[in-house]
């Protein structure tokens, strides 16, 4: 659209231009008298000539009306298209996802929105987790971006540069979940290209795919029809227990979670300690269910004799309220 008024512009200078120089070689004016004659003339306000004009003069003068009627027909006819035809408000709608996203740091972008999409989307913003959907088709951004609180930007998930757009380079993760496996693969490897660390979680839709996924370098990939079967086989085996995860799963303001606290998010003074000497189960309710070694090892139920060190994890269980009391207590900013 810029592009458009500024070849306006261009036209309107350049009509300009020669109506002036016209009559300074044709009626011999000074340029002061050719330019006003030039734009009474354009803009046909209907006063008199400055001087006599001869038959040339004349002939110019009608050509130079012609061309300047022309101008603002186009003029006018872009003008129209652009506030009357859905431009404009493209435009404002572009700039103000375009701030958005200039503002976003240690984001997630979320490529497609069907219905694994749409369940990561409500996770995270349930968690109040800044997030960016990518999605190609218009019918359903208009469905959830009025009243949703979602980001949209109406791309192909498989073209080039639509990372550089969503600003990967400032992102924490991305989701790959199209509904081909095809499409996921491609986007794993464009995301990896573009930013080499980000982490990258992808779905798969059958077991084959698994592998491909991590040779184009995704980080975790899942199978949602296995873990939809493994959940509903376990209703049968250990029904009370899946009622249990079942809560764990954050949902509302009472729900349960379970929160990784890394070593360097905790402050300085709670660094290199054991975790009975942590307290935090007198401090804030919380219980540590899990720790992950520096070399990588997970252990449930940890012994209060281990030792916080860098590049090990806490996971503590607790309410909602509880987790909060923690992150307080602990001074816990999480991304």
């Amino acid at each position: 659209m810029l592009f458009k008024f500024i070849n306006f512009f261009f036209l309107l200078f350049g009509v300009t231009a020669i109506g002036t120089i016209g009559y300074v070689f044709i009626e011999g004016w000074n340029a002061f008298d050719s330019f006003y004659m030039t734009v009474i003339t354009i803009s046909t306000v209907g006063f008199g000539e400055v001087h006599e004009l001869s038959n040339e003069g004349r002939l110019f003068t009608a050509f130079l009306l012609i061309t300047s009627i022309g101008t603002f027909a186009y003029t006018i006819s872009t003008l129209t298209n652009y506030l009357m035809g859905g431009d404009y408000t493209s435009s404002i709608r572009e700039y103000k996802l375009k701030k958005k996203l200039n503002k976003m740091e240690n984001h997630t972008i979320i490529c497609g929105f069907g219905r694994v999409g749409r369940q990561v989307a409500e996770d995270l913003l349930l968690y109040k987790k800044d997030f960016v959907i990518i999605e190609k088709d218009e019918s359903v951004i208009n469905e959830y971006s009025e009243n949703s609180g979602y980001t949209f930007v109406k791309k192909n998930s498989t073209k080039d540069d639509i990372f550089t757009k969503a600003e990967i380079k400032k992102a924490r993760a991305i989701i790959a979940c199209l509904p081909k496996d095809v499409d996921n693969v491609y986007v794993v490897l464009a995301a990896r290209e573009k930013c080499p660390n980000v982490e990258i979680i992808a779905r798969a839709t059958v077991a084959e795919a698994v592998s491909k996924l991590k040779m184009a370098g995704a980080n975790q990939v899942i199978l949602p029809a296995a873990i939809g079967g493994a959940h509903m086989a376990s209703l049968i085996t250990n029904p009370t227990v899946s009622e249990f995860m079942n809560m764990v799963k954050t949902e509302g303001t009472n729900g349960t979670n379970i929160e990784s606290i890394s070593f360097n998010e905790l402050p300085t003074e709670f660094q290199n300690k054991t975790i009975g000497e942590l307290e935090v189960k007198r401090l804030t309710g919380v219980t540590i269910i899990g720790f992950k070694t520096p070399n990588g090892e997970y252990v449930i139920n940890p012994d209060w004799s281990l030792k916080v060190l860098p590049k090990s994890q806490l996971f503590v269980l607790g309410s909602t309220e509880q987790i909060k009391k923690f992150n307080e207590v602990f001074e816990i900013h999480q991304q």
